[in-house]
């Protein structure tokens, strides 16, 4: 017996499924229908860096109001992540059985309300507990945008929405501490709250009026939530699946220590101000941007598992480079700019490409897909967050080093389990 055998006919399904799939929204109401949808679902996923990267300036603000320590506010976030994990992992799945609408609707309700107790609570302690619940609720849209993408839409179309929303993940993390500062040099920290509450009810609203439920009753699994956990399953032990789920968590891990330690090793290590570093992750973020586009462009004329493989040798090159010119000539700051725009541009076009080959793979179990694909992203994101933390901030080292065998487990991952030339997940493929 074959393990696609095993995985109880994945590509027999994925292959009957694409042909119920509609097609692309052709008249212009549609088109304004689909742009609407499009944009609700690029809110939806920016709500996550948002939530995390708009409070974050308040930290210093928050121990002072709240009596608490440095160490307790940062709990605040740790949860955060905590509640993501846990949100995309039970979410995806229940949705496949459930559908995707009530989830949505009870996922942006549900951040208003936790985003407005942050703001009137009264003691750290109770703003960990929030925090986590906001975590959970805010996994609904993050979890489900990739899901209602791969329902709505069906082959090219698939890499370029899913791009487009890699890129909302890229913008998202630049500007939100500088709308959070903003409105924290204008009221408080308790107004960032009331900021993501606001956001929240758009949201709510928006979900109501432009998403509709992408997943009728005949294509929900039958078997409850335990079939879908099963489905879950099965999804993990399959091969292909399995390996780009983990090359997108080993590659998110590389991203996020950089994310945790690069404002360190720039602003500490290499002695730039604040607005500088700001202007280099700019820049950072740009790249990777510009990655994105690329790759919703050259999804319609390379392969994905070849765009892949480029992609990840690439990242893993700037990362070796940097350790290497680090080891051997010491801190320079044009050596760790360039290397670290290479890798962070080449992640640009890795993320999605994981995403895409994931989420066509699972398209039989497209929430449980993006549960398994989004968790452990995130999972593997704050560990290697945590070890930036915990070898010090003195040296460009450390980061360097666990992005390179981040980097590194994803190229053992790409060549064992993936197997780009053996082509799966790629649109169209039988």
């Amino acid at each position: 017996m074959t393990h696609s055998d095993e995985t109880g006919g994945l590509a027999v399904a994925h292959e009957a499924t694409a042909r119920d799939l509609p097609t692309a929204p052709r008249s212009p109401g549609d088109r304004d229908r689909g742009r609407g949808l499009l944009l609700v679902l690029a809110l939806l996923t920016a709500v996550g860096p948002l939530a995390i990267d708009m409070y974050v300036p308040g930290f210093p603000a928050m121990s002072a109001s709240l009596h608490a320590g440095s160490s307790a506010v940062q709990l605040t976030l740790t949860v955060f992540l905590a509640g993501v994990v846990v949100g995309q992992l039970a979410i995806g799945p229940i949705s496949d059985t459930v559908g995707r609408r009530g989830p949505l609707i009870a996922g942006s309700t549900g951040f208003a309300v936790t985003a407005l107790a942050c703001a009137f609570a009264t003691g750290v302690g109770e703003l960990v507990v929030i925090r986590f619940v906001q975590g959970v609720t805010a996994a609904a849209g993050m979890v489900l945008t990739r899901a209602v993408i791969t329902d709505r839409f069906h082959g090219h179309d698939v890499p370029r929405r899913i791009a487009l929303l890699g890129q909302v993940l890229c913008v998202a993390p630049v500007v939100a501490p500088v709308i959070g500062g903003g409105i924290m040099s204008a009221w408080s920290w308790r107004a960032v709250f009331l900021a993501l509450c606001s956001i929240g009810v758009l949201l709510t609203a928006g979900v109501v009026a432009k998403v509709p439920e992408t997943l009728p009753p005949q294509r929900r699994h039958r078997g409850g939530p335990a079939g879908t956990f099963h489905a879950m399953g099965r999804l993990a032990r399959h091969r292909p699946f399995l390996g780009n789920t983990l090359v997108l968590a080993l590659s998110s891990a590389a991203l996020f220590a950089y994310i945790s330690g690069s404002s360190f090793v720039f602003e500490r290590v290499h002695g730039l101000s604040v607005g500088m570093y700001a202007v280099i992750f700019a820049v950072n973020s740009v790249g990777q941007l510009l990655a994105g586009t690329a790759f919703s462009r050259l999804a319609h004329h390379v392969r994905i598992n070849t765009l892949l493989t480029l992609s990840v040798a690439v990242a893993t090159a700037g990362a070796l480079a940097q350790v290497l010119l680090t080891i051997g000539v010491g801190e320079n700051l044009a050596a760790s700019w360039i290397t670290q725009f290479v890798t962070l541009t080449a992640f640009g076009i890795a993320v999605p490409a994981t995403i895409t080959l994931g989420q066509n793979l699972g398209r039989t179990a497209p929430g449980a897909a993006s549960a398994l694909l989004g968790g452990t992203q995130f999972l593997f994101g704050a560990l290697a967050s945590c070890l930036v933390g915990l070898f010090g901030e003195t040296s460009s080292l450390p980061m360097g080093l666990i992005m390179l065998v981040a980097l590194a487990l994803a190229v053992l991952c790409l060549l064992v389990l993936v197997r780009p030339r053996e082509g799966h997940g790629e649109i169209g493929a039988r």
